[in-house]
């Protein structure tokens, strides 16, 4: 919004230091400070109000260690990332960007999936919350309008830098195409509607989903999308849920996330950068380094949050936070094209996610192989998810968190990695 107004104001004014809401840094530097300063000042009076409202997480009895001081902690503050994510987003980024729009929209569905869940649990007395099965119906059409969107919508596009001597090699019209300087070299911009992935640690590092259709048919161009909506469904729901599964001790699923948050929006600005892309020698997609602003806004929020949110922990996001940022997280990597390094870059989510499904395979199997008792004797984790096993080990909850956002960060530069090491 404040980029078209002061644009506006530019134009016609010509009234000095307006110019400074076009570039990209000082905007996303307003978005972190606003999004801190949301969180922190209002998150305050959203706890009270919560408070007052008797709006608690319900505590299970896990026989886990200071589950009685968490009684009655207020749950629903996913409100306030929400607030701190979209507000900053919507007045300093580009709002008519398609892949801002995409974002948006993912923030404010899974939003309000996550919150009709907490509301069940808290006003209707239901532990149980929204059904699973609407949960996932949710995500899957979640997933759908945004695969579908990058696959139809002409203005997702990639870029490819061709000098003139390949121009003339491959005799390519260049006067349709964007002239560009890069370090002293001229190259030619030529833009391109297709749904191209990077794959890591491999030198020829670009994979397009239609090679995958064009296996069973000679028409893949035109029917990939049948392989490629699929995968953003898995990957947004995977990914969202296991958010969702690593919210369960103190501020483990928000550091985690804006740890995430800035690898992803220094992969947005050196693909949507023209020099950077090139140096690095990665895929350019135009119009995407606005995401910079959003993934700005994340960072602000789930950092700020993290005031309240730290150990003794004064409020819960519940699934109000815990779905969109997992679903944020999915769809920005999607759009980045970088969902590839998901095991990677989301690697805590990973092995909580995997911790639950082997825990529950192993105790099936040893209940069916050798009983019942047994099987509850022999768990392969003290208790699932994993940063559950640990506290049952004796682990302060603390040091648990800190350990897990010290392998994030360690996840986090392998991913940078990615970008050279090929």
């Amino acid at each position: 919004m404040f980029y078209f107004l002061f644009e506006y104001l530019k134009q016609h004014f010509n009234l000095p230091g307006v110019g400074v809401f076009q570039y990209l840094s000082f905007r996303t530097a307003m978005a972190i400070i606003l999004s801190l300063l949301i969180t922190v000042v209002f998150g305050k009076n959203l706890i009270l109000k919560l408070q007052r409202l008797q709006v608690k997480e319900t505590i299970r009895d896990l026989g886990l260690e200071g589950e009685k001081q968490k009684v009655g902690t207020p749950t629903m503050g996913g409100l306030i990332i929400l607030s701190a994510i979209v507000i900053p987003t919507l007045l300093f980024a580009k709002f008519t960007n398609v892949y801002i729009i995409l974002m948006l929209v993912c923030t404010l569905w899974l939003g309000f999936i996550g919150f009709m869940d907490d509301y069940i649990k808290v006003f209707k007395n239901d532990k149980a919350g929204l059904a699973g099965k609407f949960k996932i119906l949710g995500q899957v059409m979640l997933g759908i309008a945004i695969g579908a969107t990058l696959f139809f919508n002409k203005n997702v596009v990639t870029g490819q830098f061709i000098s003139p001597k390949e121009a003339n090699d491959l005799k390519v019209d260049t006067t349709t195409l964007k002239k560009q300087i890069i370090n002293g070299n001229t190259y030619y911009v030529r833009t391109q509607h297709s749904v191209k992935t990077t794959i890591p640690f491999v030198k020829s590092h670009e994979f397009n989903y239609e090679k995958i259709i064009s296996w069973f048919c000679s028409n893949g161009t035109s029917l990939a999308w049948l392989i490629f909506i699929p995968a953003v469904i898995f990957i947004i729901t995977a990914v969202s849920n296991g958010a969702n599964i690593t919210d369960g001790i103190d501020g483990l699923a928000t550091g985690t996330s804006a740890i995430i948050g800035v690898v992803l929006g220094i992969f947005a600005y050196v693909s949507g950068n023209k020099v950077f892309s090139e140096y690095l020698n990665i895929m350019y997609i135009p119009s995407i380094g606005e995401l910079l602003i959003f993934a700005g806004a994340f960072v602000g929020a789930t950092v700020g949050f993290l005031w309240y949110n730290s150990y003794p922990a004064q409020i819960f996001m519940g699934d109000t936070g815990s779905l969109p940022l997992g679903g944020i997280i999915a769809a920005f990597a999607i759009m980045v094209r970088k969902e590839l390094l998901i095991p990677i870059l989301c690697g805590i989510f990973l092995v909580e996610n995997l911790s639950v499904m082997i825990q529950v395979a192993v105790f099936k199997y040893r209940k069916q192989k050798f009983g019942l008792d047994y099987a509850k004797a022999n768990r392969w984790l003290k208790m699932s998810p994993l940063h559950h096993h640990y506290q049952k080990s004796g682990f302060h909850e603390s040091k648990i968190v800190i350990r897990f956002w010290i392998i994030g960060i360690l996840l986090a530069v392998i991913c940078f990695i990615t970008l050279k090491l090929r």
